[in-house]
């Protein structure tokens, strides 16, 4: 069983600024592309970025220019700064490889963003 760990979520009013951190095996992560996905209330679990293995980055277009993704291969991390927040960026948060394997899911970091 593969365990991903998220963190750095919480409550941040709108316009604000949140940055996840997720630590995963080094065997599931240096030759592989990275991502943090998102779900939002009543909705399924949905993309939002990811950074391949060379440290190439691609958006969904709801966060491009509001969040950066980044990767640390010698601590096996990965990143999400989340800036200029909005409600609609309330999820719960979870990283992952690309594509996602079923049993790498972690618990998630939860974001709320509200005044």
């Amino acid at each position: 069983q593969v365990q991903l760990v998220e963190s750095g979520g919480g409550l941040v009013q709108p316009g604000g600024s949140l940055r996840l951190t997720c630590s995963a095996p080094g065997n599931i992560f240096s030759q592989f592309a990275m991502a943090w996905y998102r779900q939002r209330p009543g909705e399924s679990r949905d993309w939002v970025a990811h950074v391949t293995s060379r440290g190439m980055a691609t958006y969904k277009d709801a966060v491009r220019g509001r969040f950066t993704i980044s990767r640390d291969n010698a601590k096996n991390t990965v990143t999400l700064q989340m800036n200029s927040l909005k409600p609609e960026d309330t999820a719960v948060y979870y990283c992952n490889r690309i594509p996602p394997p079923d049993n790498y899911w972690g618990q998630g970091t939860l974001v709320t963003v509200s005044s």
